[in-house]
């Protein structure tokens, strides 16, 4: 198997004393993961940060083998590492994706959103700019993975709407799609709230 595409860098866990274990999204092939020769090393380091853009080399010689993922990086995210709250935004957009997305399955509107989410994200002037895309990622998500999801208007400027449409998705995240996880998933999601909750209408 050989597969080489853009990707969205949604995850990266230590594996052994170097390397890593990478989770990137897709738009022709869904999510991948495959193993990072050097990931923990001082040049790969920046290129595993969640929310980057990367293009993605992924060989395998059997489907039962770990695939070897290479990354040559096109967007960094690195940047907005220190802004605490596009830095959570960036933190549960990436992990939500990671932890409910099957490998190999396609959800080429779901990687749109994202990628357009996390544009929001970096390039917005304020937060009202791109908090209403959140929700709309988070709808997305449950309708893509069949938990329905309700509607999401396509416009709200009132910062309270827009909170309490975050709350809504939120809710129907942790009791749809995430209640039988054994990990703390909605704790990324819980420190972007508490930071959006500081701001008055971004």
């Amino acid at each position: 198997m050989e597969i080489r595409a853009p990707a969205i860098v949604c995850a990266s866990r230590a594996h052994g004393e170097t390397a890593a274990i990478a989770r990137v999204f897709t738009r022709e092939f869904g999510m991948l993961a495959g193993y990072v020769a050097g990931g923990r090393g001082r040049r790969m380091r920046p290129v595993l940060i969640p929310g980057n853009v990367v293009e993605a080399d992924l060989r395998a010689r059997s489907a039962s083998q770990l695939p070897f993922l290479k990354l040559e990086l096109v967007t960094s995210r690195g940047p907005w590492l220190t802004e605490p709250l596009p830095a959570a935004a960036i933190g549960w957009a990436t992990t939500l994706a990671a932890s409910v997305l099957p490998e190999h399955n396609t959800y080429p509107a779901l990687h749109d959103a994202l990628s357009g989410l996390l544009e929001a994200i970096c390039n917005a002037p304020s937060a009202r700019m791109w908090a209403l895309a959140m929700a709309k990622y988070e709808v997305l998500t449950l309708r893509e993975l069949g938990f329905g999801g309700g509607e999401i208007p396509p416009v709200a400027e009132d910062w309270d709407e827009i909170l309490a449409l975050l709350d809504g998705s939120g809710r129907q995240l942790s009791r749809r799609l995430l209640a039988d996880r054994r990990t703390n998933v909605m704790g990324a999601r819980e420190v972007m709230m508490q930071r959006l909750a500081r701001i008055s209408g971004g």
